[in-house]
């Protein structure tokens, strides 16, 4: 009889990228993927722990898939497992707990059936590098091309929890693209936990990377995403602007606007090198979408700090915000700071820096109307409507047609609704 198999992810895209390669591969051995938990002999959560409110969800999903079905096998992974596998094995229910460096043998974890088990090695004896990408939607594919970090922010577990950085070799990512380009995909995004790390230990760069795909040719469409500001070099800005293959879209942590809370979150760069870079893409790609990660009430922010902030991210005119609100993560120094913000303060801290993203994005799309881009169009939507991403990544609709499925078509954008929605007109 054919097994059935569940998966579930929470965090970033990395995690769903290495998810959907892991769901390949169960299918490659027989397996059939099912949505339904009643009905899965195996329940798979790729687990977040980048805050406290993420490991609650992946402890939820856990004990919901126990009690739909009490004979599953229940598997625990990733960053969750990684730093906590007691608390989850205190749970009672869960089978196997697999950390990040086992996550991609688990067939080897799932032939030994029994007794609860927890495979993980400690984080800094976590050395290989596991390939991966999304396959489930054709249209966009999120590469993975780096793995762990070496920065040990102040607020962060990632490197605890992926072991430090690692990369594979450039000929590999380009055997990975022309894989993608292969299934149909249009457009690849190179992601990682820090990206702009690529090839350091390996005699390369992250610079080297972008040029060999550019001489490849491959994907239609390149897409860096997150990548930090010491680390985006001015010859990566000036070549993505010069290479239509790259999208003219930068996604740059920020996390403080202030210097006195950079250096307490022992962040690599201050507030004017973040300024340079800001200023450096607008002289040569005056359209790109630029976003930040911020994040309120780390420890020691003071309102007047906060204020600061706000201001100095208004006036870099950024085009949207990514806000996290700080959550307490055990084994980091933030966590033993004096000056802990209360939560009501880092409540309406969040409020007031989603209404500047709001209010940022807005005045950046009204800037870009009646203007003509290319955009990527995804699945049509219940409406009536089709929608995709232009080339700097706003998201476009227009009134549904037979074929735009998966074509990169030129689009004017005319208008923009209170939800920061932009209505198109296709030419």
């Amino acid at each position: 009889m054919i097994k059935k198999v569940s998966f579930f992810t929470l965090g970033c895209k990395l995690n769903f990228a290495e998810t959907s390669s892991l769901a390949k591969a169960f299918e490659n051995k027989g397996y059939e993927r099912t949505n339904k938990l009643d009905d899965s002999d195996i329940v798979i959560v790729n687990t977040c722990s980048v805050t406290s409110l993420a490991e609650k969800k992946g402890r939820n999903i856990l004990s919901r898939a126990k009690r739909a079905n009490p004979n599953a096998v229940i598997v625990a992974m990733g960053c969750y497992a990684q730093l906590n596998p007691d608390e989850l094995k205190d749970l009672g229910h869960i089978d196997l707990i697999l950390g990040n460096d086992e996550k991609f043998n688990i067939f080897d974890y799932l032939k030994t059936p029994g007794e609860q088990k927890i495979f993980r090695h400690p984080y800094k004896e976590i050395a290989r590098f596991d390939g991966a990408y999304s396959s489930s939607d054709r249209t966009r594919t999120f590469l993975k091309v780096q793995d762990g970090c070496d920065y040990f922010c102040a607020y962060c577990t990632i490197p605890m929890a992926r072991g430090l950085s690692r990369s594979p070799n450039i000929d590999s990512i380009v055997k990975s693209i022309d894989e993608i380009t292969k299934t149909g995909s249009k457009e690849i995004i190179l992601t990682g936990v820090n990206i702009g790390d690529f090839g350091r230990k390996n005699g390369e760069s992250f610079y080297d990377l972008l040029k060999k795909i550019i001489q490849v040719g491959q994907p239609q469409r390149l897409r860096i995403s997150s990548i930090e500001p010491n680390l985006l070099t001015n010859e990566i800005i000036e070549l993505a602007a010069q290479t239509p293959q790259i999208m003219p879209h930068f996604h740059i942590p920020l996390q403080c606007g202030t210097d006195e809370m950079l250096q307490k979150m022992n962040r690599r760069y201050t507030t004017d090198l973040f300024k340079q870079r800001i200023e450096k893409i607008r002289s040569v790609s005056p359209n790109a979408f630029i976003a930040a990660d911020v994040i309120v009430g780390t420890p020691g922010e003071t309102d007047v700090l906060h204020r600061r902030a706000m201001d100095f991210i208004a006036e870099l005119q950024l085009s949207a915000l990514h806000v996290f609100t700080y959550s307490q993560r055990p084994n980091t120094k933030a966590a033993t700071m004096e000056e802990q913000v209360n939560a009501a303060t880092k409540n309406e801290r969040s409020k007031q820096m989603h209404e500047l993203s709001q209010t940022l994005e807005k005045k950046f799309i009204e800037t870009q109307l009646n203007s003509t881009h290319s955009v990527l169009f995804e699945k049509p939507q219940k409406d009536g409507y089709i929608y995709g991403f232009t080339d700097n990544y706003l998201r476009v609709k227009v009134p549904y047609t037979n074929g735009l499925d998966n074509t990169i078509t030129n689009v004017n954008l005319r208008s923009v609704n209170n939800e920061n929605e932009v209505n198109g007109e296709i030419l």
